[in-house]
């Protein structure tokens, strides 16, 4: 999907108003285009989001937006917890997340694909590095269409052995 000219609003208000909760934007999703797009925050923070803060942001946010009127026609408005398999959202997201496990997709063919599911590198030079069938593969950043954590059992595993929340 095309990146609407609002979303930047949006993120702008929506870190302010997560940051007064306590907790920090992990990204703003567009779901759906036409006349009521779903507008999916995610938030996170030290500790866990729970269901009673989500539903605060959310008033404090649909306020916000009602007021600063940044999206010219009707939508609905999520505000959520990332979850385990949470989506990855710009550099910052895949230099915290590099060694995980990801599934990504690309806006135009990338060596004559568009889907790829690898462990994350990292980022250099503006390319996302993933570790894909035994090679890394560079993917520039501005093709980068969706991505997101793939969580097994494994990693599970290794959490509960560290005595961990996870590490989202």
């Amino acid at each position: 999907m095309r990146h609407a000219p609002w979303k930047d609003e949006v993120e702008r208000l929506a870190a302010s108003v997560a940051g007064r909760w306590g907790y920090v934007l992990a990204g703003v999703e567009i779901v759906g285009e036409g006349r009521r797009p779903l507008i999916r925050v995610s938030v996170e923070g030290e500790e866990p989001v729970t269901v009673d803060a989500c539903a605060r942001i959310s008033e404090e946010l649909g306020r916000a937006l009602d007021l600063h009127d940044p999206i010219p026609h009707a939508y609905v408005l999520e505000v959520a917890s990332p979850g385990l398999d949470r989506p990855l959202h710009g550099e910052g997201d895949f230099r915290r997340f590099a060694g995980r496990k990801i599934e990504l997709e690309t806006r135009e063919p990338v060596d004559g694909r568009r889907r790829w599911k690898g462990r994350l590198a990292g980022v250099d030079a503006g390319s996302v590095v993933v570790d894909v069938e035994s090679q890394s593969v560079r993917l520039p950043l501005e093709q980068v269409a969706s991505a997101r954590l793939v969580v097994g059992m494994e990693d599970l595993r290794q959490d509960l052995a560290k005595g961990g929340r996870g590490r989202s």
